[in-house]
């Protein structure tokens, strides 16, 4: 990662955006960083909204805090919960009818 003093980012914002493809860019002030530049190329609108979004963060950063605290449940657990059946436990006769439709 890059770092560059704010007063020394004098560079059109395109020169940058080119940058950041190779490695990210960390804006300083007096030695503090104070924003960030790196690629999203390979993500898409809705995860770049929700991993800046404060209330998101919040959210996922309580859900951490509890399963650490209280421990969580297995997906095994989740799903007899929910009333989901496992695919690999799927009867017989569904898994021979997808296997036969998957061949035509």
């Amino acid at each position: 990662m890059r770092k560059l003093d704010v007063s020394e980012a004098t560079a059109p914002l395109g020169e940058y955006a080119e940058q950041v493809a190779r490695e990210g860019v960390v804006l300083t002030r007096r030695g503090k960083p104070v924003a960030a530049l790196f690629s999203v190329e390979s993500a898409d609108w809705e995860t770049i909204s929700l991993s800046t979004n404060p209330k998101f963060i919040a959210i996922i950063e309580e859900s951490r805090a509890r399963h650490k605290a209280e421990g969580g449940i297995s997906l095994a657990e989740a799903r007899r919960q929910l009333g989901v059946s496992d695919r690999r436990t799927a009867p017989k006769s569904i898994r021979g009818a997808k296997r036969r439709k998957s061949k035509r």
